[in-house]
């Protein structure tokens, strides 16, 4: 599913990011901070899917 690969990759952006950011790359933390607002936008959107698809199963 591409929802679950685009998640898989946006947290292997942020682990990249932050583990720069804690060796004292302070712009790696905006880069961090980022890829933790698209994993919540992935995250919500999957949420959305899982509820749509209850309601499909639900209506049939």
């Amino acid at each position: 599913m591409k929802l679950i690969t685009d998640l898989e990759q946006a947290f292997e952006s942020f682990r990249r990011e932050f583990d720069k950011f804690e060796r004292g790359n302070k712009s790696a933390g905006t880069r961090a901070r980022k890829n933790l607002q698209d994993i919540k936008k992935i995250s919500q959107d999957i949420r959305n899917y899982i509820q749509e698809s209850k309601k499909d199963e639900e209506a049939k």
